[in-house]
């Protein structure tokens, strides 16, 4: 009861909102956001502490908390065949759908929404921002973006009616019916974390399910998204080479050869301590997925690697040249095939150097 007067007291607070996305069942409510559908008994919370049940309601307490606002190349994401060269306005919340030790943003992903001392913003300005700022989209990431589900509901289909792409960074456990409705809102760019095989997910984040993101990965692409999947290779967690060819296998059956790979350098952070991740093991890691026929294998998180760059799979040569966080050459023609051979590369949006940098916001 206590607890219930709390909640009571958040309820007209600005960044409290309903959630579209829940059933009733029984004394709970079940939220529909992610995979782990939690049953939430009244007055407490989910699992990832950004919803609640109140009065047989599911509300979130994220609508429109935005922990960090900041202009970034969409190549940090990373995104190499989505609008290459361009700046998205990249926003965040808190919490977070897993517990991932080695986090590299866990003061964001472990902090937990307090509606009490929230700054919020509504969907109108923040779309304002991005267009002042020149960016060429919305990226939500730095936390779990399914963190901010309702809001983008509202965000994405006034980013677009601006011209602007929206796409997330994100772990791939939301729910497919979450999936649908925010492709239905304007989400179309969507890169997923995946973090090994079944037995890593269930060691280390806490779920069971990698099929799940990898369906979702696979629905994704069906509905018409732009899809990228990066591997963490994680030292002594998921570098070993069978984990690494479970993952290449399941990207061939459930993404395809065309859809960007990028194999990720871990170094410590978070709860994990062991060393950075053995460069040869993340060469390993690309030459593995270039044998077995991924067409568009990439390095991430080692400065310099030639990894960074897209090479046209038919003649070989590089047609988008990269530094860690930009473009510096394009060698595509305006139907976006290689300058060399004409070989069509596929790229959403168009292609270009990176002009901006980095731009704190908030």
């Amino acid at each position: 009861m206590d607890q219930n007067i709390k909640l009571r007291e958040l309820i007209n607070k600005p960044t409290i909102k309903p959630s579209t996305l829940f059933e009733r069942y029984e004394d709970k409510v079940i939220c529909h956001v992610c995979n782990r559908r939690c049953k939430i008994p009244e007055g407490e919370w989910g699992y990832c502490g950004t919803r609640f049940n109140f009065n047989g309601t599911l509300y979130t307490a994220t609508y429109g908390d935005l922990s960090a606002i900041e202009s970034r190349p969409i190549e940090i994401k990373p995104f190499f065949h989505y609008w290459p060269g361009s700046s998205s306005l990249t926003f965040s919340t808190w919490s977070c759908n897993f517990d991932c030790p080695w986090c590299q943003n866990h003061h964001l992903s472990r902090a937990k929404p307090d509606p009490r001392t929230a700054s919020y913003i509504n969907p109108k300005s923040l779309v304002g921002i991005a267009i002042r700022n020149d960016d060429q989209g919305l990226c939500v990431s730095f936390n779990e973006p399914t963190m901010l589900f309702e809001y983008c509901l509202d965000v994405f289909p006034l980013a677009k009616s601006k011209g602007l792409y929206c796409c997330f960074v994100s772990n791939g456990f939301m729910s497919p019916e979450a999936l649908e409705m925010l492709v239905k809102a304007g989400l179309d760019g969507l890169k997923v974390d995946v973090k090994g095989d079944e037995e890593v997910y269930e060691k280390y984040i806490g779920v069971k399910g990698v099929d799940l993101v990898w369906r979702n990965v696979e629905k994704a692409i069906k509905m018409g998204l732009h899809v990228e999947i990066v591997f963490l290779l994680v030292n002594g967690v998921n570098d070993d080479e069978n984990c690494i060819l479970s993952v290449i296998e399941s990207h061939l059956k459930y993404a395809g050869p065309e859809i960007p790979i990028h194999f990720t350098r871990y170094y410590p952070a978070y709860r994990f301590r062991n060393p950075p991740t053995l460069l040869e093991v993340i060469d390993r890691a690309y030459n593995m997925a270039k044998k077995a026929g991924i067409l568009y294998p990439y390095v991430g998180n080692v400065p310099g690697h030639p990894g960074y760059h897209t090479y046209c799979p038919k003649c070989g040569k590089p047609v988008i040249k990269r530094f860690q966080y930009g473009v510096y050459e394009v060698k595509l023609t305006e139907d976006k095939r290689c300058m060399y051979c004409k070989n069509p590369i596929p790229i959403t949006g168009s292609a270009q150097t990176t002009k901006k940098g980095f731009k704190l916001l908030i």
